[in-house]
């Protein structure tokens, strides 16, 4: 179906649906890089920006992903992905920001120079726990721009070094938007699906769900990895995605979130 075409669709189905029934549906109309687009737009437009969306999802997505996300929100959008975030943050969190967009991480090779690991290691130590002040900067360009199984070896040399986690040096030496951008970059690339479980189960914890998160992930993942999300979520809570689901919504919205999530088995 021609995009256009799907966005009547689209708006005949706003005109006809309602709450969260109606945003589930409507996402997933959109076509996968479009969709991310449209939430980096709404997460950006009116007052106050919602950093955690802009921080989940460009921290999250391969380069060649964020090629195509780049790609789309200019053609949507009439505007730049990157030229917008610099408009809309500032500091430290925009420095990130930008540099994730710019997607220098990705290193298919999988090689890992143990001396440059043990080196960007000490590095992070001098710039966070052995000095008084936080070198932001030098955090920013080591976790943007080394490949994650680069970055996996520089987490186990900095705990050697430093006698602590990186998460919670970060904790320690960072705070607000800066300090959550920092750490996702850590727990993606730990473990991708562990990371998105865990986004899903806060939505869906406690009181009230978030219904923004919940329907972000489950229709980004759903044709990508989402039966492996759903099993590191079963392993890291001892309860179903489903279960979970059925226990926090409702109606059309709740049967229609089940289908896309799938059977446990």
């Amino acid at each position: 179906m021609a995009w256009w075409k799907a966005w009547d669709l689209t708006e005949t189905l706003q005109s006809e649906l309602s709450g969260k029934f109606e945003r589930l549906i409507v996402a997933l109309m959109y076509p996968p890089y479009r969709f991310e687009a449209k939430e980096l737009h709404d997460a950006m437009k009116g007052l106050g920006t919602k950093e955690g969306v802009i921080i989940e999802i460009l921290a999250s997505r391969t380069k060649n992903q964020l090629r195509e996300i780049m790609k789309a929100y200019e053609e949507d959008y009439g505007s730049s992905l990157e030229e917008d975030i610099r408009g809309d943050t500032s500091g430290y969190l925009e420095r990130i920001l930008v540099c994730l967009l710019q997607g220098s991480r990705d290193d298919v090779s999988g090689f890992v120079d143990p001396g440059q690991a043990v080196q960007d290691a000490q590095d992070l130590y001098a710039a966070g726990e052995k000095i008084h002040g936080t070198d932001e900067m030098k955090f920013i360009t080591i976790l943007c721009t080394r490949s994650a199984t680069h970055l996996m070896r520089v987490f186990e040399e900095y705990e050697k070094i430093a006698g602590k986690s990186i998460d919670d040096s970060i904790q320690s030496e960072t705070h607000g938007s800066l300090e959550e951008a920092m750490l996702t970059v850590v727990k993606c690339t730990r473990n991708l699906h562990s990371y998105f479980a865990e986004r899903l189960y806060y939505a869906l914890k406690g009181a009230g769900t978030r219904d923004g998160t919940l329907i972000r992930n489950i229709v980004s993942r759903s044709e990508i990895d989402l039966n492996l999300i759903k099993c590191q979520f079963t392993k890291m809570y001892g309860k179903t995605l489903s279960s979970m689901i059925v226990g926090d919504t409702s109606g059309d919205y709740k049967n229609a979130l089940l289908n896309l999530v799938g059977s446990d088995s």
